[in-house]
Parts: C-alpha cells; structure tokens; sequence
C-alpha cells in the first residue's frame, strides 16, 4: 500500500492542525450509450449515490457533496495526478521564514463562470465564512490552524482576529497559529474553495440551483434535478480549460449497487461499484479495479442513551462483531477489516506504519463479550437490556452490514437488535442531532496524518457525534496538534488511540479502498487516496 505521509511531504516537516460518505430510473436522463452525443461532445456518466448534502462549500461536508464540488470549483491548490498538491486559482506563493506566513499570487486569468474575476476577497469572504460560527459548517475545524480561526469559530473572538487578508486584488496573505508541513495539501480541500462575495451578498442561496451556481473549476453546474441526476458541463471561464477534455458529466442517484452495475453493464454509467453477490466472479474474470483509499467504516454508540452509557456493554456489542468475515463473506471487496481507527498507510517518524505499530486495539471474542455484557447489566441494574435500534443510511451495502451485526449480536450475545433506515440527508441531520442509539458512519481522510482521524473524537468536535469524553483523550490530541517533534508526536498518537479503542465509543469495521469497474474508453479519472475524484483529466473515446 502507499505510504500516504510520503505523497504529501514537502517543505518544513513539522506540526500540523485542522481536520478529517434515489431513485433507480436516474440514468434514464441519459442521451444515448455512446461516448459522444450527436454533436461529438464527450459525456462522462457517473453516479453520485444520493442527493448531495449542499454545494455550499462549507456545509457539505461528505463524498456525495465535495466529489462534484471538487470538480465545479477549484481552490488556491489543488491535488495533481500524483497526489501532491499544485497551483491552482494561486499561480505561485511565498512562505516567511519562519513558515507561519503564506503569501498567494491569484492567476490574473482566474474567472468565476459568470466571468468575473476570482479576487483574493473571495477567500477572505470564503475562509471567515467557514469559521463564522453562524455558518455552523461541520468542516470548520479544519481552519483552527489559522491564526484566530479557533477563537472566532467558538466564540472567544471576532472576524477581525482571522489573519486572512487581501493584500490587493490578487494577493491573499494568511498567517497560521505554526508552522504546517499539509497546509498546501489541506488548503485544496472544498472547505477552503473561494465564494464570489458579490454573488453570495446579492443571492446567499447561490448554490442551491443550477441556474444561480458560480463555479470557478473545470466545470460549472448546467442542471440540477434534486433527488434525480445533476448536469456538470466545461466551464470556458476556467483558466487551464485546454486541459479539459470532456464536455459534460452527468451524474445519476442511485443507492443500490446492483442497479448501479446494470446500468454500467447497459452502457449507461462509466463506472460502477462492485455489488457484493458479484464481486468474485468479476474480480475472478479481471473486470475489477483497486485502488488505495484511507479512511474507516465504522458505526457510533451514542453515550446520551441507554445502554451504551456503560463501557462494558459498549465492549461487549464490539467483541460481538467478526469484521473478518464482514469483509470475506458480506461486503467482499477486498477490504482490510479495521481493529482499530487509524486506517493503514501513514508513516510514523521511524518510518513504519502506523496502524501496523498501533497493532489491533479490538478482538471477536464472543466469550469475553457475553461476560462483559453481564458485568454490563449488573453495573447498571439492567436485568433486561433496553430495546435497541441499529440505524443505517439507505443503501444495499449499508443494509447488508447491518443485517450481519443484527445477527452477530443476535448469534454471539443473545439479543435481538431492530434495524432502520433512512434517506442520506434525513440520516446525517439526526446523527448529528444525536438521536441515534448505534448508527453507521464513515470517516474519510481530509490530509494525510492519523491525527486527522483521531482529532475527531474531542470533546465537543462536530464530527465526535457519540458524546463521548475522555480529559486525557483531549490533552494528548491538543498536544499532538502543537508537538514538532515528530517521535513525540506520534507517541501521543499512539497512546489516544488506545484510550479511544478502550473506552469504545465506535465498533470500527473495515478500512475503505476503491474498488470499480470502468468504461475501457475512459481514460484519465484520477481518485485520491486522500481527497476526492478528479475529472479534470478525464477523457473518453
């Protein structure tokens, strides 16, 4: 697997802060099964899986949000082909000495869609906007590294102490609380995508609809019909568009990944996931692509409800759970089961892999699970368990793994677990919400650092959503965002991991990858193992 800490590394290796998942008639809208339209344009069809969450750069903070975002809108970077981060909307920058201060110089042929021009205010705008606390953007900590953007997202300060600023209409100057070895590699993420001001003041729903969305990357939105398909075509106003080979991307909505490969095997869709019930007889004739991807599946126990206030019942439904034979019998994919919450690839300072030196930090044990679920009970007086519900957004995968746990829970403890679904965004709202008792999630890295997956577990962090707490959890990821020696760094990691695994606030489940199938005539699709999809290379014959 590669080694994501060593496609990121570049200039000062030193501290780091900031961060980090329909209908089946959707491909209908389709205009034909060939590569090109009756005009000879080159039309990518793609699915996105669900109705995105917002186009609001800020807000929609998950896979089926910044996938197309990270194609309809560009930053002051953005990832190459070789996953490193490049010029983008900045066409060069400068760095002080002490490599606090990032000096950006905006491409003087940088456009918006509509034509304007992309000025530095619109990342001044852009960046306090995603800090502003009356935006409640859930990717907001992902700008604490700037200089008065934790003050000012949580209340202790104002707008005026984010040192961001538009030096001139072309430079925007940002200073950082230290030096970050990922900045130029967190700053390509969609959170940190400038918002044409003057757009947003005169229509603050500008994202909402296709005929009121700006864009400023490869592509801008052309149609949008929610909860069907939505239209991407060639943005003219960008400014590498000769570099942009397709003409438009239609997107379909589909949630089930059996609809999806028929539709892949009718020529409707470019690509498609691998449906379980399949996967060894495509995987078996070559059909199958795999790619490396870091991020963990996993589910949450909410703390604020009954059982799961108690550790040792909390221990014992994560001890119920084969991940081995989730990943072999259930979701067969080729996924490495998860045994603990950092997923594999990321360097530590001597070098080895962190999930391989943080070892398995969970275990099936159906006998130690059934003597902690006892202890459990007596702890809390308990002579029957509480009734519980397992929740999961809609999905034939998601379905499936939730109807394994039910009957692992079923099989291993002795009892009976319901199972609901529901549509992505209703289930996103009420997770946050913390109305769930266990429901499924899905964690994808932002940059390439394990802190980025273990920061979200802090007290109070939005992406935390199982009210859990651990003072001493807290203390070593505060001092691990502010640590510059790297073995130190790492050792602080180390030990919030085994807190995290120990109190079991999550039951962790499988490390994700990509696994497709693609049209032979697409070419050029790049997928980050950290980041999203890039089509601004794509091609098709």
């Amino acid at each position: 697997m590669k080694k994501w800490s060593k496609l990121f590394i570049f200039g000062i290796i030193l501290v780091m802060l900031a961060a980090c998942t329909a209908n089946e008639d959707a491909g209908s809208n389709s205009e034909g099964k060939d590569s090109k339209d009756g005009k000879g344009e080159k039309i990518l069809y793609l699915n996105n899986g669900a109705e995105p969450t917002s186009f609001d750069p800020p807000i929609g903070f998950d896979s089926y949000s910044w996938t197309a975002l990270n194609n309809l809108m560009e930053g002051l970077t953005r990832l190459s082909d070789k996953h490193e981060p490049e010029g983008a909307m900045a066409e060069k920058w400068d760095v002080s000495e002490d490599g606090k201060v990032y000096t950006f110089h905006l491409r003087e042929n940088a456009k918006w869609s509509n034509g304007d021009d992309v000025t530095a205010n619109d990342f001044v705008f852009a960046w306090k906007r995603l800090l502003d606390p009356e935006t409640g953007s859930p990717a907001s900590f992902l700008g604490y590294f700037i200089e008065g953007g934790e003050a000012y997202n949580t209340g202790k300060g104002s707008a005026d102490d984010v040192k961001v600023k538009a030096v001139d209409e072309k430079t925007f100057e940002v200073t950082l609380k230290s030096p970050q070895a990922y900045f130029l590699s967190v700053i390509a993420n969609p959170a940190f995508f400038p918002i044409n001001e003057k757009v947003a003041t005169d229509n603050p729903q500008w994202f909402a609809e296709a005929d009121s969305f700006v864009a400023n990357g490869p592509f801008k939105l052309k149609e949008w019909e929610h909860d069907s398909h939505f239209v991407m075509e060639k943005n003219d106003q960008y400014w590498d568009k000769e570099n942009v080979k397709l003409n438009e991307v239609h997107w379909a909505m589909v949630n089930d990944s059996n609809t999806d490969y028929q539709l892949f095997k009718t020529g409707e869709l470019d690509t498609a996931d691998v449906p379980a019930d399949l996967s060894e007889e495509l995987f078996k004739d070559g059909k199958v692509k795999v790619e490396d991807q870091a991020g963990t599946y996993f589910y949450r126990f909410n703390l604020d409800q009954e059982p799961f206030q108690n550790k040792n019942i909390r221990k014992a439904f994560s001890m119920a759970v084969d991940q081995k034979q989730m990943v072999d019998y259930v979701t067969k994919n080729k996924e490495e089961a998860a045994y603990g919450f950092v997923a594999s690839g990321f360097n530590d300072a001597d070098g080895n892999d962190f999930r391989k030196t943080s070892g398995d930090l969970t275990a099936t044990d159906v006998e130690e699970a059934k003597s902690l679920l006892e202890k459990g009970m007596k702890e809390e007086g308990y002579e029957k368990l509480p009734a519980i519900t397992l929740t999961y957004s809609t999905s034939d995968t998601h379905q499936k793994i939730a109807e394994a746990m039910q009957q692992m829970f079923k099989d291993n403890l002795g009892v009976e677990v319901k199972l609901a679904n529901m549509e992505w965004n209703v289930f996103q709202d009420e997770q946050k919400a913390g109305k769930f008792q266990l429901s499924r999630s899905s964690f994808l890295a932002d940059y390439a650092d394990p802190i980025n997956f273990l920061e979200n577990f802090q007290t109070g962090h939005s992406m935390n959503r199982t009210a859990w707490s651990n003072k001493k959890y807290d203390e070593l990821i505060q001092s691990a965002l502010n640590e510059a020696d790297e073995q130190k760094r790492f050792d602080m990691m180390y030990e919030a991991e085994k807190i995290l695994m120990d109190d079991m606030p999550i039951i962790p489940i499988h490390f994700y990858n990509y696994v497709y199938m693609q049209n032979e005539d697409v070419s050029g699709i790049v997928r980050h193992p950290v980041g999203y999809m890039e089509l601004k290379w794509a091609d098709k014959k």
